[in-house]
């Protein structure tokens, strides 16, 4: 693995963690995945996952948060992060509550995206409908309307 040693012990492991988490927050199934891949044994990264969830330094409710606040600037819609966090390994119950708070009014959202890739609106043509269409369920907004 490109000269990288074998990380055997909890503390490297847990410094390997670490690392990682300082420059963004990480899901426990991306953690889990990244340590594995750095050398740590399964057995280690259990333990490692499990303090630093303990101490407070790993949580799936802060990735969840963040994660969504990230993507949603970028024009990202509810049905494409849902997907994005299932694959994170972040638990369906978290990612519903964050999906459905307040703060997040996802039919402004969609208006943006939509205004800012079409400015001249709806298309009449069906086949540019369609793209228009198809454009905005790739981006995460399935029902979004055309009329």
């Amino acid at each position: 693995m490109f000269g990288r040693t074998q990380l055997e012990t909890p503390q490297e492991a847990r410094r390997s963690a670490l690392d990682l988490l300082a420059r963004r927050e990480h899901s426990r199934r991306e953690m889990l995945r990244k340590l594995q891949q750095r050398g740590v044994s399964a057995a280690v990264c259990e333990v490692t996952l499990d303090q630093l969830e303990e101490d407070g330094l790993l949580s799936d409710e802060r990735f969840c948060e963040a994660y969504i606040h990230a993507r949603s600037q970028r024009g990202i819609g509810p049905q494409r992060l849902r997907e994005e966090l299932r694959e994170r390994g972040v638990a369906e119950h978290l990612v519903e509550s964050y999906l459905q708070a307040v703060q997040w009014d996802w039919a402004e959202s969609a208006e943006q995206v939509f205004a800012k890739r079409f400015p001249e609106g709806p298309a009449q043509d069906l086949k540019e409908r369609a793209k228009q269409l198809r454009f905005m369920q790739y981006r995460g907004f399935p029902d979004f309307p055309l009329d």
